[in-house]
């Protein structure tokens, strides 16, 4: 059960997301990308996920793909994001700089990026539904959707308002089904109900649920001790119906590797593995851990320079798995070259940018708690 077709063509049900690629010193390391790229090709794989806002990923995946590989044997997708355009022209251009830089010709997906209840107007006032129509008119872009970080109230009203939508992508996980603040399952039954084809992004919450609660490790590790904590998210994920491909911000050759070995035979959860998910949430349930994701868009405005994901996973090492030394250790080298979490002067821009909608300086202070002066 390696694909499944969509669009009158197959496309795998593992995604390559291109958000987290390896680094070398500060930059990204391509050798280890392009190492990526030919095992998920030759394992059958073929969707590729980037964005205007990913740092040089669309360079990166240029030199990675593009440049290495006939054009029929992959399919890319990018992203345009209103929120980092000062103005309409400035939005409408990321779509020809996207082009230039991934030098892909086209785009066999496209999305208006992370829209949410502050930020969706503003693709309305930029024109940007009918931009993006124009542009797959001309060929330019095969199939059109975007990404999403809001109730389902919202959704229902902008699939109703835009049927012309090809897919959607949505952030689904097993501990989110039920979180009130990510709404992943009233989400994915409103696409349901409009019947547009699903592209799931955060299937591993940012790689928190590849080191679970420490309750849910020893749940799995039980049933199956040699599949990783990974494999259960992702698995999960692609056994729900209607999803087009799964997306995994795979950050280097180990995870690539890990994650082909359970997907290209693909299998869904079976109905003990079901009930053993079913578990796990009621478990997650119960944690106090920090549910950030890890996508940094907090990051770039904040004028502490706070690296607000590495505390919230520094301190999730304590609040989630009880490695209250390793947890110190980690808020140390977080902070390193940025602000301590006492630092926030509670501005609250990152909330505003956060898709999550989490308290952010309410965790912060938290954290500045936890794990200063220890």
């Amino acid at each position: 059960m390696l694909q499944s077709e969509f669009f009158g063509r197959e496309i795998g049900k593992l995604g390559f997301g291109l958000m987290r690629l390896p680094k070398k010193g500060f930059h990204t390391d391509i050798d280890e990308v392009k190492e990526m790229v030919d095992l998920f090709l030759e394992a059958g794989f073929t969707y590729f996920d980037t964005a205007f806002v990913y740092g040089t990923s669309e360079e990166d995946i240029k030199k990675a793909l593009v440049d290495r590989h006939p054009r029929e044997k992959y399919t890319l997708t990018t992203k345009l994001n209103a929120m980092a355009a000062g103005n309409e022209q400035a939005a409408k251009s990321q779509f020809y700089k996207s082009l230039e830089r991934t030098g892909a010709g086209y785009f066999d997906f496209y999305l208006l990026h992370a829209l949410m209840a502050n930020n969706y107007k503003k693709y309305d006032n930029y024109h940007i539904w009918d931009f993006v129509k124009e542009q797959k008119a001309k060929g330019l872009i095969k199939r059109f959707g975007f990404s999403y970080h809001a109730d389902p109230v919202l959704l229902d009203k902008l699939l109703t308002v835009h049927p012309e939508v090809d897919f959607i992508q949505l952030q689904i996980n097993y501990a989110d089904w039920e979180n009130p603040s990510v709404t992943s399952r009233g989400n994915y039954e409103v696409a349901r109900k409009h019947k547009k084809p699903v592209v799931i992004m955060e299937p591993v919450k940012g790689g928190a649920l590849a080191n679970p609660p420490k309750g849910v490790q020893k749940l799995f590790h039980e049933y199956a001790p040699d599949a990783s904590f990974a494999s259960w998210a992702i698995r999960f994920a692609a056994s729900l119906d209607g999803v087009m491909t799964v997306l995994s911000g795979m950050s280097n050759t180990e995870q690539m590797r890990d994650n082909i070995s359970f997907m290209k035979d693909f299998q869904p959860l079976n109905d003990e593995e079901q009930e053993i998910i079913r578990r796990a949430q009621r478990i997650m349930g119960n944690s106090a851990a920090i549910p950030c994701t890890a996508c940094h868009y907090c990051v770039d405005g904040c004028p502490q320079k706070i690296d607000i994901p590495a505390i919230f996973a520094a301190a999730n090492r304590h609040l989630g798995n009880g490695q209250t030394a390793q947890a110190i250790e980690a808020y140390k080298k977080a902070t390193e070259s940025g602000g301590l979490a006492s630092s926030c002067i509670s501005c609250k821009q990152c909330e505003r940018a956060c898709p999550q909608h989490l308290p952010i300086t309410k965790h912060l202070k938290e954290c500045a708690a936890l794990l200063e002066n220890k």
